[in-house]
Parts: structure tokens; sequence; C-alpha cells
């Protein structure tokens, strides 16, 4: 039986150094050395303040996409800890991979890619536990068919890569488009959580502070469904019964506005989804 719709709320955890402009891309990455990391960033730094004052303004889940390499600064590892012991089930945490590598934007490589995420699934889970979840999304949203039956070879159960925008189809890989990756997605078995678009046009991550593209994404956002509840964010994403609008952001935006940005989520969706929470626990108890 399907369900209605809901919103299920994502966010990726890249600091500055991540972006493809930096690194992990074969063209648009400059040759300027990284920073350690070890360090992050100061925006990040306050991306991961503000994020806590976000979350405790609500009782909504989320779902963090974690670069693994971010586990080697001990004060992000230590942030993580602190937020899976403050927060509990209301966060879950999925693989963005061991670096920001733009996977399909390099020549096919099965093997590494393979090893890459065989790694990062080994680390993420050794530092986050219960809160794990077999989720993947692709650094960038960078995504070739070819490598969807490596992503489910390693047991993910989940794919929320595709940003299926014409503008950025490139991402698909050479020669590839969204509907081939989609195919091959189905022919792996695994769920795919697309992002939402308006128009055809990207409305999530750096659309949402990219003029013209951030009056388009804050009007998409306030037609979102309801949130999931912190019940059914547990599984929903990988249960295809579940009809899902899948929207993210970054930690690194929480830094913006001096650590007071929130996401354009319309505060009714919030108030919808602890009247359900608050009944699903009433139900619990009784």
């Amino acid at each position: 039986m399907n369900q209605l719709n809901h919103t299920w709320l994502t966010i990726d955890c890249d600091d500055i150094r991540h972006v493809p402009k930096v690194q992990g891309h074969p063209t648009r990455s400059n040759s300027k050395p990284q920073s350690s990391r070890e360090n992050l960033s100061q925006q990040f730094i306050s991306g991961m303040n503000g994020f806590e004052n976000w979350m405790d303004k609500h009782i909504s889940p989320v779902t963090l996409f974690i670069i693994a390499d971010m586990f080697e600064s001990k004060e992000f590892s230590k942030w993580v800890d602190t937020i899976l012991t403050k927060y509990g089930d209301r966060i879950t945490i999925g693989c963005h991979g061991l670096t920001h590598r733009s996977w399909s934007a390099w020549p096919e490589d099965s093997d590494g890619f393979s090893t890459a995420l065989k790694q990062a699934t080994e680390i993420i889970k050794q530092h986050v536990g219960k809160n794990w979840r077999p989720w993947f999304r692709a650094p960038g949203g960078y995504i070739a068919p070819w490598m969807a039956e490596v992503i489910a070879q390693s047991g993910y159960t989940v794919d929320s890569s595709i940003n299926p925008s014409w503008l950025v189809k490139k991402k698909s890989g050479k020669g590839n488009n969204w509907k081939k990756v989609r195919e091959s997605i189905i022919d792996s078995k695994i769920i795919e959580r697309e992002w939402l678009n308006k128009w055809g046009l990207p409305v999530n991550g750096p659309a949402l502070s990219l003029f013209p593209l951030s009056i388009i994404a804050k009007s998409a956002w306030r037609q979102i469904p309801p949130i999931l509840s912190v019940k059914q964010a547990l599984n929903a994403p990988e249960n295809p019964s579940f009809n899902i609008t899948t929207i993210y952001w970054h930690i690194l935006d929480h830094g913006r506005k001096n650590g007071n940005w929130s996401p354009p989520i319309p505060n009714s969706r919030f108030s919808l989804n602890i009247a359900r929470s608050n009944t699903e626990s009433l139900k619990t108890v009784n």
C-alpha cells in the first residue's frame, strides 16, 4: 500500500576543502594544496554550532551524509559523538564517499570506486554505530551508470545522488543521461531517492544561495509535503512503499548569517510533524 508523500531531510557534511573546485574533479579542481584534513574550516565549525541551534528548535529527523575522511579531524569526530548522544534516533548517517572524488567525471574505475567505498563504509560505521544506514550519496551528485552495481555489491540499499535536471546532466558521465543512471540503479535493485527539482531546475544544495535559482528553490521548498516522523525516517528511505520528496543542504550552510541560517522550510511542516510524532508516541505508550 502506497503511503502519502513525505519529505526526507538530508544534509551533506562537506567542508570547504571538499568542493570540486578544490579537489576531486579532473578539470574543475585547482592545483592549490589542500588544507589539513585534521583542521576544520571556520565556516564548518560555525555550521556545526548553527546546526545544533536549528535542531533544538524542532523535533524532526535528519540524515547526515558524511565523507569518511572527515573523521581524520578529532574535532569532527567528537562533534558527531555529541550530536548522536544528544539527538539519538533523530539522526541517521549515510555515506558520502571516502573523499569527495567526482567519480563520474573521471574514466570508469569500478575497482577504485569499490575499494574507496569499502574503506569509507568501514570508517563511518565504526564511528556512528547504530545510527548507520546503508544509504549512499555520490560526492557532488556525480554518478554514472557503471557505479550502480558497485554500490549494490557494497551492501547499499538506497542511493540519493540523482539531481534530475537538464542543467547538470553532464554529472551522469560522458555519453550518459539520468535515464541511463536510473535504469542501472533499478537493475541493481537499489532504491533511488532523487532530489527535488522545479521546472527541471536544481533547488537543493548550492541552488539555495545562487540567484536566480535561489528564488525558484525557496518557492519549491514552500510546497514540500510533511516531514517524515522520527519513527518513519529510521527506515522509510529504503521502503519502496513510501513516496518521498528528498531535499538537501550542507552543514556549511548553517554557518551563514553568523551561524543563524536555517533551511527555508515552512514552519507548518514542522508543526504537522510534531503533531504526528506526538500521536505516535501516545500510541506507543498506550
